[in-house]
């Protein structure tokens, strides 16, 4: 079950050009690196060696993002990376059905209500991360709207956690309506 967590956008931004700047730097190194070797290997002295060249750069890009997805994904300093990528797909998930969450809100099903408030939450936050205040501003009537409307429900409106039922809920709801 994904959180959503309170970070500063400020510290978060900084953090994740860290992280890019250093992954970004170990592309270069490896592909300069191996795109050396390769050409001393199998190269040809005063030749064409751009494939050599491709090939070693290819791979050095290969290599890290291996090492990105099984060894620097758990490190502390990719922690907020690996928190800004894993809200935008989640909120990506929820995008992908939103058809079938609008129809939900519509008919008042309190999992399509909840997973919109999860997403509105969500949108929320990752626009603040990524200082994108004009894009939250042009949402933030919507946002109300239906934070209001759960309001009046009675429902929770702190949805900071996305549980993967409601998704389910909607798409089953989906499958067992009538098709227009």
């Amino acid at each position: 079950m994904f959180e959503i967590k309170q970070l500063n956008p400020e510290k978060y931004r900084q953090q994740t050009r860290r992280s890019t700047l250093i992954i970004v730097l170990i592309f270069l190194v490896l592909g300069m690196l191996l795109s050396t070797l390769a050409v001393r290997l199998f190269g040809e002295p005063g030749g064409d060696n751009f494939r050599w060249n491709l090939g070693g750069i290819l791979a050095g890009l290969l290599l890290t993002v291996a090492l990105v997805r099984c060894k620097f994904w758990q490190q502390p300093w990719m922690a907020p990376a690996a928190y800004g990528w894993q809200l935008k797909r989640r909120l990506m998930s929820v995008s992908n059905a939103m058809h079938h969450v609008t129809a939900g809100v519509g008919a008042q099903d309190p999992s399509a209500m909840k997973l919109l408030r999860f997403y509105h939450l969500g949108l929320t936050q990752m626009y603040q991360l990524d200082g994108n205040s004009s894009a939250l501003s042009q949402m933030l009537a919507e946002i109300d709207r239906h934070r209001q409307a759960m309001a009046a429900l009675g429902m929770d409106t702190e949805q900071h956690r996305l549980n993967p039922a409601w998704l389910e809920t909607i798409k089953q709801a989906a499958a067992r309506s009538p098709q227009r």
